[in-house]
């Protein structure tokens, strides 16, 4: 809890207060939007609607594969790089490893397409092997191969973490008493990584339960169909609120499903008092005996690296200059720079609000109204990951008959979302650091007087100042990337770069949409390599 005059701590209450409205309204009203459209004549018939169930099995089927298929490959794979800490490209291998976080889905389903794709690097090469049917990349098989990119990666440094905190007398006293091979997986590296493991688990399986850009792309029609794209479908090309209603309360379901698992598996780490001295593993051998190692960091490097690459040598082959000089394309760019910009800004306020609430020294124990408040603010940033962007889109959409008549609701709304969608993230880089922060000048700061707008503006902004960009930085690549609110809003109007993407894919102009893809990569990955310097070199703002 941080130290505050009673006038300050009147004010972070009253701003977590308005954060929270804030939070609740703008979840609410679609929501209640979603329910009144829902109910109708045909209601009845939805619910027990054999393609709404199809679709909900079809959800949930990919998205346990899509998990189950990370979690297992990651657990080799966090093993090898944890037991060669020295080898080299290490650091450069973990950094790979956070591109994807930062890459479009847009972009890498495009990259996919150019390794994985009919006439791609893969299936040219089987073909060449004599194989009459190549891999297809359409259907379930491309959307769990595309998962898979995605969340092998994240899995990976989830399990890292948890094997690199296990203290080096482990390995010394497994040394002493022979324990080596499957022993020492199963009495020191599995208890490692079993907390993390399920956490990521959680974490994929509601990833990919809302799943939406890659499924659209990849999903190659009706049958590998997930509850996301049915609710765009069903509100762009069919206009059925009632089918959308139902679709999105299951989607909904299913993502309360999904945090439970995160809440349930995903605590703390259980810590040891014992101290690592060293990074040596006496367990670890060399020579042939460490292909075992060499062969799962290499094959992921691999997979992770190709589709990277491939969007860089497919974008740089495209006609840049044209592209460049384009004015839909600078309408597109200004579009997502603005709403990435404001976006980030709203989040980053609303999360300051929230935790400068959540974190307040609380002045009467007994207050039930302040404890509630206290409780709310921690929430609120979790709550808006119960629902996607489709799901939040969806109901704005049925609110005002899709704002086809407007230009500024519907941007009002795509930024509304974005910064929704960001907060658990901004929240997530802001609060530790805040807290560290606030300890460290608190006191200094109430003992010298300096409080209220004076306090904010010359003893915590300039604390926080690392953590800040890190946050917009953030924000904004999750905001560019985004394609989940403006595939319902956007119109040749209101065009942002990844929905100018898709309309240049969904026309086949392959080299256009190439171009695109590079240089939006370029921005959205710059911008997490901005944000990931900043927290490194912030000093305590990861949580």
């Amino acid at each position: 809890m941080i130290a505050l005059t009673r006038n300050e701590r009147r004010a972070a209450l009253l701003g977590g207060a308005a954060a929270v409205g804030f939070i609740a309204l703008a979840i609410v009203i679609p929501v209640a939007a979603l329910l009144l459209s829902g109910i109708g004549e045909n209601a009845s018939t939805t619910v027990f609607d054999s393609y709404l169930w199809r679709i909900t099995h079809f959800t949930l089927y990919q998205a346990i594969l899509s998990t189950l298929l990370s979690v297992v490959l990651a657990i080799p794979l966090a093993r090898a790089i944890a037991r060669r800490p020295d080898f080299p490209g290490r650091k450069w291998v973990l950094r790979l490893f956070v591109v994807p976080l930062g890459l479009p889905q847009l972009v890498a389903a495009l990259g996919l397409l150019t390794i994985w794709g009919r006439q791609g690097v893969v299936n040219s090469a089987l073909v060449g092997l004599g194989m009459s049917e190549p891999f297809s990349i359409y259907g379930l098989s491309g959307i769990l191969l595309a998962h898979v990119f995605f969340n092998l990666p994240l899995a990976t440094r989830l399990m890292l973490m948890g094997l690199e905190r296990l203290p080096q007398e482990y390995w010394k006293n497994a040394a002493v008493l022979g324990v080596t091979g499957w022993s020492a997986f199963r009495l020191i590296e599995w208890p490692a990584l079993i907390k993390p493991a399920a956490s990521a688990a959680g974490l994929i399986f509601m990833l990919c339960v809302t799943s939406f850009t890659l499924v659209l792309v990849l999903g190659g029609g009706p049958a590998s169909t997930t509850l996301e794209v049915a609710i765009y479908q069903a509100l762009r090309f069919d206009f059925d609120p009632s089918r959308a209603v139902f679709l999105a309360l299951i989607q909904i379901a299913l993502t309360v499903i999904a945090l439970s698992l995160i809440a349930i598996f995903g605590g703390r780490e259980e810590t040891s008092h014992l101290h690592a001295t060293g990074i040596a593993r006496p367990d670890v051998k060399g020579g042939w005996r460490s292909l075992h190692d060499w062969i799962p960091i290499a094959l992921a490097t691999i997979f992770v690296l190709s589709p990277i690459l491939a969007t860089v040598v497919s974008g740089l082959a495209a006609d840049l200059t044209r592209l460049v000089n384009d004015p839909v394309f600078w309408r597109a760019t200004a579009t997502s720079l603005g709403i990435a910009c404001v976006a980030a800004c709203i989040s980053i306020v609303t999360a300051l609000f929230l935790i400068r609430a959540r974190l307040g020294k609380v002045a009467n124990p007994d207050d039930h109204i302040e404890n509630l408040l206290r409780r709310a603010a921690g929430a609120s940033g979790s709550l808006v990951l119960l629902l996607p962007p489709v799901v939040l889109g969806a109901g704005w959409f049925l609110l005002f008959s899709g704002a086809r008549g407007s230009l500024a609701l519907p941007l009002a709304i795509i930024i509304l979302i974005n910064a929704l969608m960001a907060l658990p993230f901004v929240m997530r880089v802001l609060e530790s650091a805040y807290r560290t922060a606030m300890h460290r000048n608190g006191q200094l700061a109430l003992s010298l007087g300096i409080t209220g707008w004076n306090r904010i503006f010359r003893i915590d902004l300039p604390a926080l100042a690392i953590p800040l960009g890190s946050a917009f930085a953030f924000a904004m690549a999750l905001s560019l990337g985004d394609l989940g609110a403006v595939a319902l809003f956007g119109n040749e109007n209101l065009t942002t770069l990844p929905f100018l993407l898709l309309q240049k894919m969904g026309s086949y102009r392959t080299a256009d949409a190439a171009g695109l893809a590079l240089l939006l990569t370029i921005l959205c990955v710059g911008l997490m390599a901005i944000a990931d310097r900043s927290s490194n070199s912030g000093g305590g703002t990861r949580s």
